[in-house]
């Protein structure tokens, strides 16, 4: 092999991971795996596509080594392949928030209310947890939170946070996360908690984000 095939083999191989995520569902795929291991049916849900599609486009992720599957009796349970896919996802993120202006205007739009996201995150924001000045809530769902989420959060899922109010105390307010800035739990539940007289904001970033950031992270396991 000469120096210029060598090389036509090397960008091919690279060019393997960008055509695996040239596809929005597959990055949204990878979004929802960072939250932890899926069955597809799961995955189909969460993405609101069909299973067949999710079975193809995580089959894509497969072959570009990107994605990890498992089966347990009738079910297959899918995975990231290591925590350097979710750090590609949160990069990639990052470049195209900061390159492309039409991303720009898409993620303003998630922001209603001028002081709807904290004015603080990451290390800050659990300082203030551990000397219990802010309640860190993890509204995503409990198998997710279980997985991995903020050693100092507790964990209200969506979908039960407007049965379950009376777990949140009265003298402190709320800062609300779900999987990412392009996730929508959070930013629904601050509009619940504030309908009830609950002071409440949220921040964008999710485990993908802490993680890469080197927060830490626990599970249901530490």
């Amino acid at each position: 092999m000469d120096e210029r095939e060598l090389k036509d083999v090397l960008y091919e191989q690279v060019a393997r991971i960008t055509r695996a995520a040239a596809s929005p569902r597959r990055l949204e795929l990878i979004e929802v795996l960072v939250q932890g291991e899926k069955t597809v049916e799961q995955l189909a849900a969460d993405t609101d596509i069909s299973v067949k599609l999710a079975s193809a486009h995580l089959k894509a992720l497969r072959e570009a080594r990107l994605v990890e599957a498992r089966r347990a009796g009738r079910h297959v349970h899918y995975r990231l392949a290591g925590r350097h896919v979710a750090d590609f996802w949160v990069v990639l993120r990052s470049l195209a928030e900061e390159r492309l202006l039409e991303l720009q205007a898409a993620t303003r739009e998630l922001t209603e209310c001028a002081d709807e996201l904290a004015p603080v995150a990451g290390h800050e924001l659990l300082e203030q947890a551990r000397r219990g000045e802010v309640v860190v809530l993890d509204v995503r769902p409990g198998v997710e939170y279980a997985a991995g989420h903020l050693p100092c959060a507790r964990s209200i899922p969506l979908q039960e946070l407007n049965q379950r109010l009376q777990e949140l105390p009265a003298d402190r307010p709320v800062v609300a996360y779900c999987r990412g800035p392009y996730c929508l739990m959070a930013k629904e539940a601050v509009a619940l908690l504030r309908e009830h007289g609950i002071a409440a904001q949220r921040v964008e970033e999710g485990v993908a984000e802490w993680r890469h950031a080197g927060l830490p992270l626990t599970d249901e396991r530490d």
